[in-house]
């Protein structure tokens, strides 16, 4: 088969490699170089070695309760069971996954997990890590590589995708294939503030909508909850957390315990509003006090953080982090089946673009590159010529209507990246409400109606991310209770009571 897999991040460059080793004719486009993304980015590790007392069965049980219980237990199944053999396979790539002394891989914890099962590489790099392995592996291969190639579109032949799509040094192309695999990522850059690198603008997802695919739980985004509250946005890793810091107010006071029993080892949405919420009362940055670590620990467990907070100007090994809330993963995207098939024909997704089922409404730490790897190396395994008849999508798709006019007659701004990013985050983000999401609708539309066709490669993302913005802003405004990570505060129902308890989500794993 032709296969062409559309992004390089751990999704995209494992499934292109599962499918070449098969015998695939693969070609892999991207859209900036080989191996950009969030992939090479992440500070956390990957979840899924589970020591003494420890199990895939409990992973599962803890990934579904940080998702609210909104997760598929089949897809979580899926996860946890493929965990340790794509950490192998990982490794066989080349990837040196940090040790203990003795040899055996170091084990570390964040927050949701019961035990330490996260393995890390040069301690807070492990996403360099793969993606210089990955990277290396596929160079080797007859893999066919496409850099700087923007991905425009799907073509669509007779309801079924038939190739792609792309726009290159201002010149069209496309590409057939027999399957295509979005590997895009996420939308982070739909928010003002956001861990997510600017090329995340969403446009595997918002490709897969205009072709017809289904796309659910669009407005579940992860906000973690520890960015550097100084320039530009800098994640500090949750596994500084796991290590024993923690998240004090103005007084020193550990305030996260006022909203959750784990205190700063509760879910991301839960620590994220605690902060958001402390820091509008004192009306300052929370901090995050990591001096009790010690510096030598501080600098051996996490040299890229400590490079650059010192370069910044602070010694945490002395000083509390001011930190803040950012957009960080879409929880939601491309609907797909346990073997990344879509409900388009020849379509499969993996990665951050695609809804697996797995993360539900909030996902816990570290699952994200298991779940690259996982679904990944499924989608290739699953491609054959009965790729033309998938099943359906397991949950309705998100569907975009028509919203209640605005409640103000305040004049509309012009749109900016800017604006729509603001928006977002005012009335898209941590908090909503049905006032807000009506206005933000009412603006959207506005926007979706003055701007001109897209010519350049900035244009075209615009247009990804205005669309994205509607469907997660009328995904929040249908979804009318709070759930993981999308908090309505109009909601009179306490936080979280939506989820499904612990017993009920433990029978269904």
């Amino acid at each position: 088969m032709n296969v062409v897999v559309a992004g390089s991040g751990i999704a995209g460059l494992t499934a292109a490699l599962h499918a070449q080793e098969a015998g695939h004719r693969v070609t892999l486009v991207t859209k900036g170089s080989l191996g950009d993304g969030c992939t090479r980015l992440a500070q956390g590790g990957v979840a899924g070695m589970y020591g003494e007392r420890d199990s895939a069965a409990q992973h599962a049980e803890d990934t579904m309760a940080a998702g609210a219980g909104h997760a598929d237990p089949a897809a979580v199944q899926a996860l946890v069971a493929d965990a340790g053999a794509r950490i192998a396979e990982l490794i066989a790539r080349g990837v040196a996954f940090d040790r203990d002394e003795d040899g055996a891989l170091q084990l570390g914890r964040e927050a949701a997990h019961r035990h330490a099962r996260i393995v890390h590489a040069g301690g807070d790099a492990t996403g360099a890590a793969i993606a210089t392995a990955l990277v290396d592996a596929v160079r080797r291969t007859m893999i066919t590589v496409i850099e700087q190639a923007f991905l425009l579109d799907l073509v669509v032949v007779d309801g079924a995708a038939t190739g792609v799509r792309l726009l290159r040094r201002d010149a069209l192309t496309e590409l057939a294939a027999d399957a295509v695999i979005l590997a895009t990522g996420g939308a982070g850059q739909l928010y003002a503030h956001t861990t997510n690198p600017h090329g995340a603008t969403g446009d595997g997802i918002a490709a897969a909508l205009r072709a017809g695919a289904a796309v659910a739980d669009l407005e579940f985004v992860q906000f973690h909850p520890t960015i550097l509250a100084s320039g530009p946005p800098f994640l500090i890793s949750e596994a500084v957390r796991g290590e024993g810091a923690a998240l004090i107010d103005d007084h020193g006071r550990r305030f996260a315990f006022d909203s959750h029993p784990d205190g700063e080892l509760a879910p991301r949405d839960v620590v994220s509003r605690a902060i958001a919420r402390q820091a509008a009362i004192q009306g300052s940055p929370v901090r995050l006090d990591a001096t009790g670590l010690g510096e030598a620990v501080l600098m051996r467990r996490f040299p890229t953080i400590d490079r650059v907070t010192r370069a910044r100007g602070f010694d945490w090994s002395r000083e509390p982090l001011p930190v803040t809330p950012a957009a960080h993963y879409l929880m939601g995207g491309v609907v797909t089946d346990l073997d990344g098939r879509t409900s388009l024909p020849g379509l499969f997704a993996v990665g951050e673009v695609a809804r697996t089922g797995v993360h539900g409404a909030n996902r816990l730490a570290s699952n994200s590159l298991l779940e690259g790897a996982v679904f990944g190396a499924r989608a290739a395994a699953a491609l054959a010529p009965s790729t033309a008849h998938p099943p359906g999508p397991r949950r309705a798709a998100t569907v975009a209507v028509e919203a209640a006019p605005p409640s103000s007659s305040s004049p509309t701004p012009p749109f900016s990246r800017a604006a729509l990013q603001q928006l977002m985050w005012e009335a898209v983000g941590l908090l909503r409400s049905e006032t807000g999401l009506v206005d933000a609708l009412a603006t959207l539309r506005s926007w979706s109606a003055s701007t001109a066709d897209p010519a350049t490669i900035a244009e075209h993302e615009d247009a990804n991310l205005l669309l994205l913005a509607h469907a997660a802003a009328t995904a929040a405004l249908i979804r009318t209770s709070s759930l993981g990570a999308h908090h309505r505060i109009d909601d009179t129902v306490p936080e979280n009571a939506h989820a499904r308890p612990l017993a009920s989500i433990l029978e269904s794993v």
